[in-house]
């Protein structure tokens, strides 16, 4: 997806580098999620869903979320939330907006690849909220993050806090949506929510190596590594266990398998190369 019936390129869009989808946010001045942005996503969610699957031996092996301009996203158009508080069944037509805003969320957290997040910059929102929906998140030293929502009455509900909550814990997460406050990348690292603080020099470069990295990897392990942790996560680690005889038996059938071990016993570690069959 990279244009509008206009033409024009999409607010958020794909470019393809090599095994790497990269999703791009590019909605200037501020890339504000609008209702076109909303629509841009979805669309950018169901066309992933496509572009990595399993059977195609053409698929990207690795989602890469980044944005142009100076900010990653100053949050949501506030006249989304304007026209649904004053239009008809503004209850319903709220739930209606989080059903399709968490369907997102969900999709991109599903992939069967290594989903990253790469913010070089304020981040806040909708965009973080996405951003805790991928596996990696990557922060240039300089990016900030925030679920601001209570300047509008809200609370954040794309999934984010409970995400936050997985990765920092409920009290870190009840005081960040609490607070409303923007937190540096340098302490989200400390909770665990942000991955690595990476230079702000270079640093749009060095995520798009570190996509490529995971890229270059087993990319069917990759998938049952996410089914694995995202089940012990959420059900406990006997659950995960239970998946374990399904998830990673089948991996001694893969291309990928047969490869490596044959690599590993003639020429060492570390020697393989995967083609994510």
């Amino acid at each position: 997806m990279t244009d509008t019936p206009t033409g024009d390129p999409a607010p958020v869009r794909i470019e393809r580098d090599g095994d790497v989808a990269v999703v791009v946010l590019d909605s200037p001045p501020l890339n504000l999620f609008d209702a076109a942005v909303f629509d841009a996503v979805e669309a950018v969610a169901d066309e992933l869903v496509r572009l990595t699957d399993p059977a195609d031996p053409a698929r990207a092996r690795a989602v890469l979320v980044e944005a142009r301009g100076r900010v990653v996203s100053g949050g949501v158009d506030v006249t989304v939330f304007r026209d649904i508080a004053e239009g008809p069944g503004p209850a319903e037509q709220g739930a209606e907006l989080w059903r399709r805003l968490l369907r997102v969320a969900q999709t991109f957290e599903d992939l069967p690849v290594p989903t990253v997040f790469a913010a070089h910059g304020l981040t806040l929102t909708a965009a973080f909220e996405l951003a805790l929906a991928c596996d990696v998140l990557l922060a240039a030293e300089k990016a900030s993050f925030g679920l601001v929502e209570i300047v509008v009455g809200l609370t954040p509900s794309m999934g984010g806090p409970q995400r936050l909550a997985e990765r920092a814990g409920s009290a870190r997460a009840k005081e960040f949506v609490f607070t409303g406050e923007r937190y540096p990348a340098a302490v989200l690292e400390r909770w665990n929510v942000v991955n690595r603080v990476l230079p702000d020099d270079g640093f749009a470069e060095a995520a798009r190596a570190y996509a490529h990295q995971v890229a270059a990897g087993p990319t069917v392990a990759h998938a049952a590594t996410k089914q694995l942790v995202t089940t012990a996560v959420r059900q406990g680690a006997r659950a995960a266990d239970d998946l374990v005889p399904e998830v990673s038996g089948a991996l001694f059938a893969t291309e990928d398998l047969r490869g490596a071990v044959a690599s590993f016993l003639a020429d060492g570690p570390g020697k393989a190369t995967y083609a994510g069959r």
